[in-house]
Formats: C-alpha cells, sequence, structure tokens
C-alpha cells in the first residue's frame, strides 16, 4: 500500500518508510540462511555450528529495529493520507492524537527483550556496551519519527542511515565474534566422534 501511494505521489514521506519495510523482509530472508545452515553434526566446521545464533542477531538487529523505525511514521502517514481519507460533503476532520503514538509502544518489549538479556548482543558484547547499544537504537528511531513529523525528510534519511548503519556494523562484528566464541569452545571441549 506505501508503495503504490509513494506512486501517486503522497504523501512525501513515505520513501524511507518504504525502505526500512524492505530492508525488514530482505534481512529476515537473509536470517534464513543463516539459521538454515546451523548444524551440530560432528564433521560441522566452527560457522555453522553458530548459524542460529547468527540469524537470531541479523533478525534482531536489521529486520526487527528498521520495522520498528517504520511503523510508527507509517502509521502516521496512513493516518493522514488524503488519498486514502477524502472527505465527503460536511465531513468532520478528526485528529487522532497521542492515539497516534500506539505503534510506537512495540519498542518498550523490544527493549525489555534485549535489556533483560534475552537478545543475542547479549552474549556478544559487554553489559555496558549492550545497554548503550540499545538506547541509541531508541534515541535514533525517537529522533528519525520526530524528524518525519516535522517534515524533515534530509534529517531523518540521516537519522536512520546512522541506525541501519550501526546495526550493520555490529551484526558485522557479532557474527565474526560469535564464530570466534565457537572456536574456542571447540578447542577446549572438541566435538566427539560418531561412533
Amino acid at each position: 500500500m506505501a508503495i503504490l501511494l509513494l506512486k501517486t505521489g503522497e504523501p512525501a514521506s513515505f520513501g524511507i518508510t518504504v525502505e526500512l519495510l524492505m530492508l525488514t523482509s530482505a534481512s529476515a530472508v537473509v536470517a534464513g540462511l543463516f539459521i538454515g545452515t546451523q548444524s551440530g553434526d560432528a564433521g560441522a566446521d566452527h560457522s555453522s555450528r553458530v548459524g542460529t545464533w547468527c540469524g537470531s542477531l541479523v533478525l534482531e538487529l536489521l529486520a526487527v529495529v528498521p520495522f520498528l523505525c517504520a511503523i510508527p511514521a507509517l502509521f502516521h502517514e496512513l493516518a493522514h493520507s488524503q488519498l486514502l481519507h477524502a472527505s465527503a460533503p460536511g465531513a468532520i476532520d478528526v485528529s487522532l492524537g497521542a492515539s497516534e503514538l500506539l505503534p510506537m509502544v512495540a519498542i518498550l518489549p523490544f527493549m525489555l527483550y534485549q535489556l533483560a538479556g534475552f537478545g543475542t548482543l547479549h552474549f556478544v558484547v559487554p553489559k555496558a556496551a549492550n545497554w548503550a547499544i540499545n538506547l541509541g537504537i531508541l534515541a535514533l528511531i525517537i529522533a528519525a519519527y520526530v524528524a518525519n513529523r516535522q517534515a524533515n525528510y534530509v534529517l531523518e534519511r540521516m537519522l536512520v542511515a546512522i541506525l541501519v548503519g550501526a546495526m550493520a556494523l555490529t551484526i558485522f562484528y557479532g557474527v565474526l565474534k560469535l564464530r570466534q566464541m565457537q572456536e574456542d569452545y571447540d578447542a577446549r571441549l572438541p566435538a566427539k566422534e560418531p561412533k
């Protein structure tokens, strides 16, 4: 729907939202590739032993985070689209007010999930870095939404680029760290040969 509205030229801020939703979809596919390569067989290499962990990291940071960033702005644009809400004669325009922020509430359980130690990032970085990364995610999502509401699309694009770039770098570090952790584990406790 957002792509069709973007094609009609209304509203202007759908561009970055569509890009974020496409990134979410593509990242979920890539995460599935990681998860699909998970193998615990004796002949498996270090990388294939951590496929599920790496897939989880990709899902959390490059699928969920962009999705959480896109949804509040998407809801706002859909709620105010002149194309979708052509006014009938004598109709009263009802403001949604603070209820427009309801889609943003989904960020709170994600933050709880991450900061309570359930997220994969918790196993890759120290606790202080985990807190810093997740609070940075929250700050960038809120700042991008505020920029969107103020129709400052250049600033919104810059904030989203910083967010996605930081997530990509974190995933790159995380995948390599998970592989290294698996190598250390295998060196200390080698896999038993099948009988």
